[in-house]
């Protein structure tokens, strides 16, 4: 995961690009009296009354979560066939064969550590009958306990994945993962024995992994939407769900970190990045029905403060503003006489 790179948003920051940029285009501080025609400015912009979402960017990678290691069961065998990395690997698929035989995958948070046979008892029973049901085969009760009509059906499974029809499910026959796995990469290979790890594989959802300085953790609430900026410009939305409790101290000058998970719904709004870094917008603060200009807007005054310039009829007054949150190259205004609608000068 990247190192959190955190965002300029300090309002003076915003403020000297803003009037430097005013500057540059050759609209100075006004004097606080009205102008005639000679004096309009090159172009105008309307005060908008919005919502201004300030946000705090830092840094993600997105790609496929954390990976896993999955390991031959049984220490037995010789490997014949392993699935690339990058294949897709679902419930009742193999990712590997042994001795010609496929290994199929269910799904389930328990590993099979133990033979399943007529008269076997236990959640593990269940979970695998659970599978078996899945994958289209009935005749038998889903629950904790593996009868004589469990294994009628398996023999039926076996005799599909052309296995010898035992009835009986042994330690190094099935693999378990919580769900559709992806393959990472090949940790064995063929011909090798099924002795150690064979391969990695992780989710096959992509998502956006943040290591979150800890002085941003308030701004990461699970459920809260984001914006994800993604290589090469273009944007799309995502959502919080998961929020590190434990914090990672940093090395050498590093912030002190906690992870952070978010969600993307459009997975084809992607492309094809896979360990590719993005930026995460968090919402820092809300500014609703406030009134709104462009930052180009903005003129420096001699006392230190700003000002917009009014266009109405023809004419040009500059108008004494406070300002308040800027974000997304719009500014809050307040000001005596400002309303919606208002003409205000801005750079061509």
């Amino acid at each position: 995961m990247s190192r959190v790179r955190v965002a300029a948003l300090s309002v003076a920051g915003v403020v000297l690009v803003g009037v430097a940029g005013l500057a540059a285009a050759g609209l100075g501080g006004g004097g606080g009296t009205p102008t005639g025609r000679s004096s309009l400015p090159p172009a105008t912009a309307r005060i908008e009354r919005t919502t201004l979402v300030e946000t705090q960017k830092v840094d993600g990678t997105l790609g496929y979560g954390s990976t896993r290691t999955m390991a031959g069961a049984g220490g037995r065998g010789v490997l014949t066939w392993l699935a690339a990395p990058g294949s897709v690997i679902s419930r009742g698929r193999s990712a590997y064969r042994v001795d010609d035989h496929p290994v199929p995958l269910l799904y389930g948070a328990l590993p099979l550590y133990r033979t399943l046979a007529d008269g076997t008892k236990g959640r593990d029973v269940l979970q695998f009958e659970r599978n078996l049901q899945a994958l289209g085969y009935t005749g038998f009760t889903v629950d904790e306990t593996y009868t004589a009509a469990t294994a009628a059906a398996v023999k039926r499974w076996q005799e599909d994945l052309g296995l010898d029809e035992t009835g009986k499910v042994a330690p190094g026959s099935v693999l378990f993962a919580s769900g559709a796995i992806r393959v990472a990469e090949r940790k064995a290979q063929v011909g090798d024995r099924v002795s150690g790890p064979v391969l990695t594989y992780t989710g096959t959802t992509r998502q956006v992994d943040v290591n979150l300085d800890v002085q941003y953790q308030r701004l990461a609430k699970k459920g809260a939407k984001v914006s994800v900026e993604l290589p090469g410009g273009g944007t799309t939305k995502g959502r919080i769900t998961k929020v590190g409790k434990v914090a990672t101290a940093g090395q050498g000058n590093d912030p002190t970190t906690v992870a952070v998970t978010v969600a993307v719904d459009d997975q084809g709004s992607l492309g094809s990045f896979d360990k590719a870094p993005v930026a995460v917008y968090l919402t820092s603060r809300r500014h609703e029905n406030v009134l709104s200009a462009p930052i180009e807007a903005l003129l420096a005054q001699s006392d230190g403060g700003y000002a917009v310039q009014v266009v109405d009829g023809g004419r040009v007054r500059t108008v004494p503003v406070e300002t308040g949150a800027f974000t997304q190259g719009k500014v809050e205004i307040s000001g005596s006489g400002l309303s919606e609608g208002m003409s205000v000068g801005v750079p061509k």
